[in-house]
């Protein structure tokens, strides 16, 4: 499959790597971090591209789903710090017609985490003496604090804790690849569920696992609906 990358920082070459290892073939790569444009000279050069791939920058991303809108090609988003404008982006995906999926984290580990997390709070918010918690760690370079990874776990517990403040601690130092844990603490004892990430890698591979899927499609997807159906179909 032919792509193109926006945004090649660390992520966008550890996609490259390891997308020219799975015999995909990188067509262009945009290492400015303005919007992309859907120039005469872009068209050109990504006419024959089937997805679109970026980590660039939350600034960046209403520019970049414009023009891969208009240029009608699928687009995984993988930049987080943007979800304020979701509305904007979602409208002009839908009026486009293009394939467009985003998440706050495209680890396949993460996203299956997500699933025990939502789980864990429909359990022990059952009871009322533990306390949620949320911890996550980052290299000192991770721009947004708290992640789009720990704001999205405090968006499942809340399904089972509504009426809660859920606590979001935050640390930025070194070159920690990424740490998440939820808790559940009461008087008598803790209980920690934990995914810690050893590199980007896992990243890209969903990524990767993402543009696969939405090619040919159309239609504004989150990484859960991918896994989703990977999922069904394995359970048939």
């Amino acid at each position: 499959m032919k792509m193109a990358l926006i945004g090649t920082g660390k992520m966008g070459r550890m996609i490259e790597s390891l997308a020219t290892l799975k015999g995909h073939e990188i067509v262009e790569t945009y290492w400015d971090v303005r919007p992309l444009k859907s120039d005469a000279p872009t068209r050109n050069r990504l006419k024959d591209v089937s997805v679109l791939i970026d980590f660039s920058t939350a600034e960046a991303v209403p520019g970049n789903v414009q023009a891969a809108a208009e240029m009608r090609i699928p687009l995984v988003e993988g930049t987080t710090g943007w979800q304020d404008r979701l509305g904007e982006v979602e409208s002009a995906v839908r009026q486009s017609g293009i394939g467009f999926v985003y998440a706050s984290n495209f680890s396949i580990g993460v996203n299956l985490f997500y699933r025990i997390i939502e789980k864990a709070g429909t359990v022990f918010s059952s009871f009322e003496q533990y306390d949620p918690f949320i911890e996550e760690s980052h290299h000192k370079f991770k721009k947004d604090a708290p992640s789009g990874t720990a704001l999205e776990m405090e968006k499942l517990l809340k399904k089972s804790y509504p009426s809660k403040s859920i606590p979001v601690s935050s640390v930025r130092a070194g070159y920690i690849p990424g740490e998440h844990s939820v808790g559940f603490d009461s008087s008598v004892d803790t209980v920690r569920l934990i995914h810690t990430a050893r590199g980007r890698e896992g990243l890209a591979e969903g990524a990767l696992l993402a543009s696969s899927w939405i090619a040919g499609k159309t239609g504004f997807f989150q990484f859960k609906d991918v896994l989703d159906q990977i999922l069904s179909e394995n359970a048939q």
